[in-house]
C-alpha cells in the first residue's frame, strides 16, 4: 500500500505546472493575455475590468503583440513593468509552485482518505446491519409490540 501512495504521489509531482508549459511558444493574442493578467487597481482580470489602469495595460499589451512578441515574453514585459502581482496565476517555480501542489495533493489525500474508510467501514459493519427491516416493525421489537402496532393502527384507521 505505501508503494501505491510513494507512485501517486511521485505521478502527481511529476504532472506539475511545469510539464504543461513545455510545449513551443504561443501565439500571443490580447483576449488570452487579458484573462491571465490582472488590473493593479480592481484586483480581477483584465478581461473584466475596465478601469484606466486596465487600459492602460492593455495598450502596453497591444504595443507589444504589435512588435511580434511571443505571450511568454509579453508576460515577462509585464512583470518586469508592473510587479509580479500583474500575474493572475502564481508562477511555477519557488515558493508559487505550492499554489500549485498543495491542492492536487490535498485531493489526491482525501480520496484516499476515503477509500480506507469506505473499506475500514465494509469490514467493521456486522453482519445484517444496515439490511432493511421488514414494513411495520421496528428494531428491537417483538411479535407483541408488532400486534400492538397493528391494533393501534387499525383503531385510527377511517
Amino acid at each position: 500500500m505505501k508503494r501505491l501512495l510513494i507512485t501517486v504521489l511521485a505521478a502527481a509531482l511529476l504532472a506539475g505546472p511545469g510539464a504543461a508549459s513545455a510545449g513551443p511558444p504561443q501565439r500571443a493574442s490580447l483576449s488570452d493575455i487579458e484573462n491571465e493578467v490582472m488590473c493593479l487597481v480592481c484586483g480581477t482580470t483584465l478581461s473584466v475590468s475596465d478601469s484606466p489602469q486596465a487600459d492602460r495595460e492593455r495598450a502596453f499589451i497591444r504595443t507589444l503583440i504589435a512588435r511580434g512578441e511571443t505571450k511568454s515574453q509579453i508576460k515577462k514585459a509585464l512583470v518586469a513593468q508592473y510587479g509580479q502581482r500583474v500575474l493572475a496565476t502564481p508562477s511555477d517555480s519557488g515558493f508559487d509552485l505550492a499554489a500549485w501542489i498543495v491542492p492536487g495533493l490535498a485531493v489526491i489525500l482525501a480520496a484516499i482518505g476515503i477509500a480506507f474508510a469506505v473499506v475500514r467501514w465494509r469490514r467493521t459493519r456486522p453482519a445484517g446491519q444496515g439490511d432493511p427491516l421488514p414494513v411495520g416493525t421496528a428494531a428491537g421489537a417483538g411479535k407483541e409490540d408488532g400486534a400492538r402496532l397493528r391494533s393501534d393502527l387499525e383503531r385510527y384507521d377511517l
